[in-house]
């Protein structure tokens, strides 16, 4: 006689998940405040909020924080939305701290899932309404002197995000 056993689980990403996502992402952000003087807190708050709406949604393909001149990146972060268990809940930190920013300007690019571009005007009215601001459509700079590394992941139930840093060689 044979016997055989199933047992099938559903995870669900919850506000609770994405707050937690977002945390470690407002916690970098604070951490290139102290190295270099931005973004200011009240963005900081502004981006974590942001942050939570679009991964409770599904909308977001990722985001990027940094700074550049003359179009041109010199450092920055870059978060890229991933799903799977090969997402592993790193800490917080590990900024790149030497880069020089003098004369630089801060930026921030977010990159919408196809999803949200079907949206219909009452549902993009309404997303945008639990926003603290609603962004302008352009893209972001162009890749400086350096080089990409993906360096940690933050997740909770298996969906969280990669996070690349841009730094100068």
């Amino acid at each position: 006689m044979t016997y055989s056993y199933t047992k099938s689980t559903t995870n669900t990403f919850t506000r609770t998940h994405a707050e937690y996502v977002a945390s470690k992402v407002a916690a970098d952000l604070h951490r290139m405040k102290g190295f270099y003087g931005r973004p200011l807190v009240n963005q900081i708050s502004d981006y974590y909020n942001e942050l939570i709406e679009y991964l409770m949604h599904d909308y977001l393909s990722s985001i990027e924080y940094g700074f550049q001149r003359n179009n041109y990146r010199i450092v920055s972060l870059k978060y890229t939305v991933s799903f799977g268990g090969a997402l592993i809940d790193s800490h917080a930190g590990g900024i790149y701290a030497r880069a020089n920013v003098n004369g630089a300007s801060w930026f921030s690019t977010l990159i919408h899932k196809p999803e949200y571009d079907r949206l219909g005007v009452l549902s993009l009215q309404n997303f945008h309404n639990k926003l603290p601001f609603v962004r302008s459509r352009g893209q972001g700079p162009s890749d400086g002197q350096g080089c990409w590394a993906m360096e940690r992941s933050y997740s909770q139930d298996g969906r969280g995000i990669q996070r690349l840093v841009f730094r100068p060689y």
